[in-house]
């Protein structure tokens, strides 16, 4: 979906500033975080694509102000509550204010957790040839959804060259709408930085995406 998520190439945000020896967590909460969102996963709720398209729909006043794992905890807060697993009264409470709601999966011990964190593969069996091969000059759609996707807006409507080939997976604007799998042929196109961003931009710089292929067309 188009909004203030899709970050890539838009100008007036300053360069991006790596941190020299960052740590992994700045703050305790953090690392808490991160294990909540990955016990949340052992329950199958909801997907990978759920989640990121969740963090897209939270209003810019909340996406430019938090940090990165505030967004994952506001993600998780309010897909609970959508889901049912979770009452809105209870995060104003702070506790559980009624028994736990009945899950498909589980109860696992201390030895399932490696097991049952082990996140699957997004690979399905191709249902047709790739329309596309190494070496095609391909042109990017120029979309602008209301639902998730995974094609940046900086790279619609530009030319690139198919580097590789990755199968057939489970396509992120169908799952995260709800609408199944519908397993789609994945593409890494590489563009000169010059087709994207004009004149201005560095001619040795090459970007690559991954591109699922309803996202493309022949050049």
């Amino acid at each position: 979906m188009d909004g203030v998520h899709d970050m890539g190439g838009m100008d007036g945000f300053g360069k991006v500033e790596p941190e020299p020896n960052e740590p992994v967590f700045h703050h305790h909460w953090e690392g808490r975080v991160l294990a909540m969102s990955r016990a949340i996963g052992v329950f199958r709720a909801w997907t990978i694509d759920t989640s990121r398209h969740a963090i897209e729909l939270m209003a810019p006043s909340i996406y430019l102000t938090r940090s990165y794992y505030e967004k994952w905890f506001l993600r998780n807060q309010n897909l609970l509550i959508e889901r049912g697993l979770i009452d809105a009264d209870e995060v104003a409470a702070g506790h559980a204010l009624r028994p736990a709601k009945n899950l498909s999966r589980g109860p696992f011990a201390l030895a399932d957790i490696e097991r049952v964190t082990k996140r699957g593969s997004f690979y399905r069996p191709a249902q047709g040839s790739a329309k596309f091969k190494i070496g095609d000059r391909v042109r990017t759609k120029n979309i602008h959804p209301k639902t998730h996707t995974r094609l940046p807006r900086y790279a619609r409507g530009h030319v690139g060259v198919v580097e590789r080939l990755h199968g057939t997976h489970a396509f992120p604007d169908s799952v995260a709408a709800g609408k199944g799998d519908d397993p789609q042929w994945l593409y890494t196109v590489r563009f000169d930085a010059r087709d994207l961003w004009g004149a201005d931009a560095d001619p040795t710089l090459k970007v690559s995406i991954e591109a699922f292929e309803p996202y493309l067309d022949h050049a």
